[in-house]
C-alpha cells in the first residue's frame, strides 16, 4: 500500500494528491494518506465517501491521522 506523506500541508494539497493517487490504483486497491491537520481529515472523508471510494479514518496519534482510500 502506498503511504503519502502530508505533514504540514493544507487544503487542498492533500486532496490533490489523494487525487492523482487514486488514479493510479486498480479498483479493490487502497493507500493511505497521512495528515496533521483535521481540516484534511474531513475534507478527504467527504470528498471519497461521496464518489465510488470509500475513506476511513484514524487517529493513530494526538492530532495525526491515518486516512486509507479504498477504490471500489
Amino acid at each position: 500500500m502506498n503511504k503519502i506523506d502530508c505533514f504540514g500541508d493544507y487544503c487542498p494539497i492533500p486532496l490533490l494528491k489523494a487525487r492523482e493517487q487514486l488514479k493510479k490504483i486498480n479498483s479493490g486497491e487502497s493507500f493511505m494518506l497521512v495528515t496533521d491537520h483535521s481540516c484534511v481529515v474531513e475534507s478527504l472523508k467527504d470528498y471519497f465517501n461521496k464518489s465510488t471510494c470509500e475513506a476511513n479514518c484514524q487517529e493513530v496519534l494526538n492530532g495525526v491521522w491515518e486516512i486509507t482510500v479504498t477504490k471500489n
